[in-house]
């Protein structure tokens, strides 16, 4: 058959709330134009994150009854521990409550001023709990992964040549080499097997240390499957594992391809590493066996791994962003090719060429959405990406709105109405004004700045 339905039946539902343009528009003002500001209330369409937002299964929720909330040795963490080494098989499991605890015991114990960490594309909190070490944060992605309309399968692969060049400047004032997969910052774009191996080949031969930001690593093992030669007769978990077999330690927010609304983890193998973790865990987090997690969550994220290598679910999953790109792109509105696994990316750059990118397109173009159709989205460019830590301002490589798309969450109409607003939208879009900022913090200043429209 042509239609790829949901592979899942609607157990429970909640209740939408229609706001109207003109109240939507009162609502932006008094968010400063920040729509983290928003209330969840107000959003029609949520498509801020897909952290954090999934639909938890029967199986999930009856998983949860089963938590023990032991301070110590809880059965749920052994069942936490096994569902993840079945698939990333570490020494040292170490459970956060979410990724970016995880992000910060790791760069708080080899972090610091004058060391140097690169990756394809370090997203948001990563880039911060870097920077806020005193190190510098890298981006290596190829070339073909800062072009919205490159057809490149893997267009999150780091660059090979620039990491080695990278290794031999700054020696040994490189404490790690990261890899993010699927890689957000850039369009959610995947990370092939074979790039992952030599990443993990020259991390060796440099004695550097290998970690995989994994949040959505069963998404990433579903484009190798599709795209990679050779890998196409193989099980999702089968890719996974080799994903995993070379890497010296992962960070993972359970929040995205573990289904679960909380929760994360840290895994090492170096034995005086995750030793140090963990004293940074129970300074931080609480005690090793749970984290900053109540044991349900832990049985929650359990039942979720083994829920999320489903090659009926991944299927549907990607060909649910398929089929809105193919609709935009139809419509003329220029987006990220090809799909990504857990985002529609609109090129705001191109869309909204009159506006400057010091003037935030991708901003003005996120607020537009949400004026029009109540759809929440979130910019990935400027805003995000554009101040450095001397407090300078650069354009960023890309300026993206990431629709985020929550998992087993949204229908099929869901997708049109997104589609239609757009439809709506490409009227008026040549009359859209710039934004500037007016208040800031002095990190991660997208989650809390404040905005005003340029006259």
């Amino acid at each position: 058959m042509k239609t790829i339905i949901e592979p899942f039946r609607i157990k429970s539902v909640e209740p939408i709330r229609f706001t109207t343009q003109n109240e939507r528009k009162e609502l932006l003002k008094k968010a400063h134009y920040n729509l983290f500001a928003l209330k969840s209330d107000d959003v029609i369409i949520d498509l801020l994150t897909d952290s954090g937002t999934s639909a938890m299964s029967s199986a999930q929720w009856a998983a949860i009854m089963n938590g023990d909330e032991s301070y110590a040795g809880s059965p749920s963490f052994d069942r936490f521990e096994a569902s993840v080494r079945d698939l990333m098989d570490f020494k040292h499991i170490i459970p956060t409550h979410q990724g970016r605890a995880a992000e910060a015991i790791l760069f708080s114990l080899i972090g610091g001023k004058g060391k140097h960490i690169p990756s394809n594309n370090h997203f948001d909190t990563t880039r911060g709990n870097i920077e806020a070490t005193g190190a510098m944060a890298h981006d290596l992605v190829i070339d073909e992964g800062s072009d919205p309309k490159s057809l490149h399968p893997f267009k999150g692969n780091i660059d090979l040549d620039k990491l080695v060049a990278f290794l031999d400047k700054y020696g040994e004032n490189v404490p790690c080499i990261m890899i993010t997969i699927t890689n957000n910052a850039g369009g959610g774009q995947p990370v092939s097997l074979e790039n992952i191996h030599f990443c993990a080949k020259i991390a060796r031969s440099y004695n550097v240390p290998f970690i995989i930001d994994a949040c959505r690593f069963a998404e990433n093992a579903w484009f190798i499957k599709q795209r990679e030669a050779g890998q196409g007769d193989r099980s999702i978990k089968e890719i996974v594992r080799d994903m995993f077999k070379f890497a010296d330690g992962m960070t993972m927010s359970a929040k995205k391809d573990a289904f679960a609304n909380i929760g994360g983890w840290l895994a090492l193998n170096d034995d005086e590493l995750a030793q140090n973790a963990k004293t940074k865990l129970i300074q931080t987090e609480g005690f090793p066996t749970y984290g900053g997690l109540a044991g349900r969550d832990l049985d929650a994220i359990a039942q979720g791994l083994k829920e999320i290598i489903d090659e009926d679910y991944l299927r549907y999953r990607v060909r649910t962003n398929e089929y809105i790109i193919e609709r935009l792109d139809a419509l003329n509105i220029p987006v990220v090719k090809p799909a990504g696994g857990h985002a529609v990316f609109i090129d705001a750059k191109s869309w909204l060429s009159h506006i400057e990118p010091l003037q935030y397109p991708g901003q003005a173009l996120a607020v537009a959405l949400y004026e029009l159709g109540g759809i929440r989205g979130c910019e990935i460019g400027t805003v995000m990406f554009g101040r450095a830590p001397d407090g300078s301002e650069n354009q960023a490589a890309m300026e993206l709105v990431r629709l985020a798309i929550p998992r087993r969450t949204y229908t099929q109409s869901h997708a049109d109405y997104i589609v239609e607003v757009f439809e709506e939208l490409a009227k008026i879009k040549d009359d859209l004004k710039g934004f500037k900022i007016i208040e800031e913090p002095p990190m991660m200043r997208h989650f809390s700045a404040k905005f005003a429209t340029v006259i």
